[in-house]
């Protein structure tokens, strides 16, 4: 396939060359203890005046040392300036009244803390999008007295951005400790079908086109272990045989038994939610889709299982997954984020088969050689050229990373502070992060939504708070210096910013306005519904496609776009951010521009598309000729 069939044009190559991240800092109190520095360590020790724990499980002896850590600060870029777009809270309004139940009574069991995901999705088939929470529920034996199990919940779009509760009409109303969820047409019917991940074993719905789900789990062999910890999923077509096929991530071995022999303390007296990494790792799943309604697990033949070369124990502790073809071969590849252990990159080697490039890709870790606490992840071509960023949400007191990929496409480097994200995110504790335009400006702008882990978190660590504000990042278009700068309220609104205990994210356009609107999960509370009210007069279009030949959501599709010297790229992808799935949908700002000078649409396995300019402010279906 030659370049000119493909997304990855050669245009000159922008400066993506990083500096060195600034030096790495845990949250030591948490327990978040990694590999680090001697310069580090022994700034720490200064600023301090006491030695970090770093290996180290018992308790701390006497009063515990407070920690106050600082963001670095770089020099804000002149020029360009944000717009003034206002996001509004309306998630009362808009007739959402889901709450999520984490199952907490007290005893800190680990998974009450990391959260849940949320989906936007077409689920009715009417053209608008429909929003999916996942739940969690109480633990065996633990539920109050005459409260009801929880279950996830199904919101049905009136395409106004008006929402009603359909989850017992649609039979999703199961209760399981639910965590995460991707959505995908996996027999090719038209109709959108869910699989939730969970603590306890999976649970796949197939959609029946009548407004109602039946689970088929058992009978797609997708459930998974019956005592695992499942996170993130994702459906792909990793053979480009024209059907989805399906990844699950796994965090850790846990157990109730499991997390009480740990015994975390937050100040060696009080239990509290401990950090993984006296949790054994565990294996992603893979299921190839073999048609009928049947996968197979080929998790260990594809080379997916990989083991800590000394102890033999499973590496991964997955909480985000970014499917993506690294290096243009037209199979998809996997970006895996993992959780105080190397961060895993899978190149597609075809034939059911991958290979392992963390470490070669430099994503595996941070630029000192240290992992990270990394949890959603997203990857686009966010400066309209051959560059390809991977995005990820780390821990608190460790940055945004944002890895750029370099002449060689599977070669990254973390661009973090020279593109303006890394020092303005470091103290929060990042979930999750994706990239859209908000602005319809054609460039690809970054948002973050953060939340600590412990409620008690700011009686220890000064700089922390359980509740912690979004991030929004504006892409600026640089071809020099920063090219994102950190929107506050004066341009975005306070409703964005309002702390809360950020986790799962994702955007759709929820009233057919052509913005991008904004949900942003909770543990144990309410979500937050952002309606997008930019008022930019930008010019955009959108592009709903059907494949054929390809899967039927065109799943892993790009579609490409020229303008003048630039080329937007944008990817069919809805796993993006921390446990969730944004719309299947591809919105296409265009600035003040009326028209573009080529409009094509490369098809999972490399057919490429040329179809007219579509009509502006209005979605365009495309069928796979």
């Amino acid at each position: 396939m030659s370049d000119e069939q493909t997304p990855f044009l050669d245009p000159s190559d922008p400066d993506t060359n990083s500096t060195d991240e600034l030096a790495h800092a845990d949250d030591a109190v948490i327990g978040r203890a990694f590999r680090v520095s001697a310069v580090v360590a022994a700034l720490i020790v200064v600023g301090a005046g006491g030695a970090l724990w770093v290996k180290s499980r018992s308790a701390p002896k006497g009063k515990p040392r407070i920690t106050v850590i600082t963001a670095p600060v770089v020099a804000e870029k002149r020029g360009e300036e944000a717009p003034t777009i206002r996001f509004t809270d309306i998630t009362a309004a808009s007739g959402i009244r889901f709450v999520h139940n984490n199952g907490a009574q007290g005893e800190k069991l680990l998974p009450e803390t990391m959260g849940s995901g949320v989906a936007f999705l077409d689920y009715d088939g009417d053209g608008d999008q429909d929003l999916l929470f996942v739940n969690s529920t109480w633990w065996p034996g633990k539920a109050p007295s005459k409260e009801p199990p929880t279950s996830p919940a199904l919101y049905q779009n009136d395409g106004k951005g008006n929402f009603k509760d359909v989850t017992a009409e649609a039979g999703l109303n199961r209760s399981f400790f639910g965590t995460g969820v991707a959505v995908g047409d996996f027999d090719n019917d038209g109709h959108v079908d869910i699989f939730f991940t969970a603590v306890g074993g999976n649970h796949l719905y197939h959609n029946d086109g009548n407004g109602h789900f039946t689970e088929t789990t058992a009978a797609a062999g997708v459930g998974g272990a019956q005592d695992g910890w499942s996170t993130c999923a994702a459906f792909a077509d990793i053979d480009n045989d024209g059907d989805l096929d399906l990844f699950v991530g796994n965090y850790v071995r846990w157990s109730r038994d499991i997390d009480f022999q740990v015994g975390y303390k937050i100040d060696g007296v009080t239990r509290a939610y401990g950090p993984p990494m006296n949790f054994s790792g565990a294996f992603p799943y893979l299921y190839r889709n073999d048609g009928g309604g049947k996968f197979t697990d080929i998790s260990e033949s594809s080379g997916m299982q990989v083991k800590n070369a000394a102890t033999g124990v499973p590496v991964a502790k997955t909480l985000g997954v970014a499917p993506i073809d690294l290096n243009h071969d037209g199979l998809i590849d996997w970006v895996v984020a993992n959780d105080t252990t190397p961060n895993l990159v899978f190149t597609n080697a075809g034939g059911g088969k991958f290979v392992e490039i963390g470490q070669l890709s430099g994503i595996a870790f941070d630029s000192y050689g240290n992992t990270r606490g990394a949890m959603g992840v997203d990857a686009a071509f966010y400066r309209n050229d051959r560059t390809l960023g991977v995005v990820i949400g780390n821990f608190a007191n460790e940055m945004i990373a944002l890895y750029a990929s370099q002449q060689d496409r599977c070669l990254f480097t973390d661009a973090a502070i020279s593109e303006g994200i890394g020092p303005a995110s470091r103290l929060l504790l990042k979930f999750g992060v994706f990239f859209f335009d908000y602005d319809l400006d054609g460039r690809l702008d970054v948002l973050s939504a953060n939340g600590h882990l412990e409620a008690e978190i700011n009686k220890i660590q000064k700089s922390q708070r359980y509740r912690q504000p979004a991030q929004l990042f504006w892409n600026t278009g640089s071809d020099s210096g920063a090219c994102f700068v950190n929107v506050g309220a004066d341009k975005a609104g306070p409703d964005l910013f309002k702390p809360i205990v950020g986790r799962g994210s994702a955007y759709a356009d929820i009233d057919g306005d052509g913005d991008e609107d904004v949900v942003i999960t909770q543990v144990g509370a309410a979500p937050i519904l952002l309606r997008n009210d930019q008022e930019t007069g930008n010019n955009w279009f959108r592009l709903v496609l059907q494949g054929t030949k390809s899967n039927r959501d065109a799943i892993g599709a790009w579609v490409r776009v020229r303008m003048g010297d630039r080329v937007l790229l944008r990817q069919v992808m809805p796993t993006r951010s921390y446990l969730s799935q944004s719309e299947l949908p591809v919105t296409i700002g265009l600035g003040k521009q009326t028209r573009a000078d080529a409009v094509e649409i490369e098809w999972p396995g490399g057919r490429v598309q040329s179809i007219p300019m579509p009509p502006l402010k209005a979605s365009t279906v495309v069928r796979e000729p």
